[in-house]
């Protein structure tokens, strides 16, 4: 294990999560269904991360492409993402009909489990080794249900621009991140 890795993959998957930003999301779940379940969205989230950890090749192979162009294809939803943070715009919109319990859908997918993060996580493969990012997985999960089960507090102490501001500055650290792991795939020939 390398712990400058960890610490990479560890934020760039807290950058691509942002369970910060996704305190209002969070709070409106718990106030439309009465409460957060911390723990089952936590564990649905592990579930999914992992397994496109693990199985994502074998889903790429299915369709007949490589790491590499899912690595690009996934830095340039990173740099999406990271454009929509920065800008404080939606350019990819939340699915209308995945709606059913709250902290399932959409907490534990697409909020923390969603498009982007099992993206991220398969395109982490080419630069990083996997039980680094499995470590880094396993950190933001913490991270994750710490959040989940402290987001009224959160709410009360860090305030909408608090938010506004972490929410900008970790674009701009998933932008140089899409560029970095675009870098890295492209070549010529």
């Amino acid at each position: 294990m390398d712990l400058k890795e960890i610490f990479s993959v560890t934020l760039i998957l807290f950058s691509v999560i942002d369970i910060l930003g996704a305190i209002p999301a969070i709070i409106l779940i718990r106030k439309r269904e009465g409460r957060i379940h911390a723990e089952a969205a936590t564990i649905i989230s592990a579930v999914l991360m992992v397994s496109f950890l693990y199985l994502g090749q074998s889903i790429l192979n299915l369709f007949g492409l490589d790491v590499e162009s899912f690595a690009v294809a996934g830095a340039i939803i990173i740099f999406i993402i990271a454009m929509e943070m920065i800008l404080g715009i939606t350019l990819i919109k939340e699915d209308a009909e995945a709606k059913g319990t709250g902290s399932i859908v959409p907490l534990a997918f697409p909020i923390i489990a969603g498009a982007g993060t099992l993206t991220t996580i398969l395109s982490l493969k080419v630069v990083y080794q996997e039980w680094n990012i499995l470590a880094g997985i396993i950190l933001n999960l913490v991270i994750v249900y710490i959040v989940l089960r402290m987001s009224s507090w959160l709410e009360q102490k860090i305030g909408k621009s608090g938010f506004a501001v972490l929410r900008r500055v970790f674009g701009v650290i998933l932008l140089a991140i899409a560029v970095k792991i675009i870098k890295s795939n492209f070549h010529i020939g």
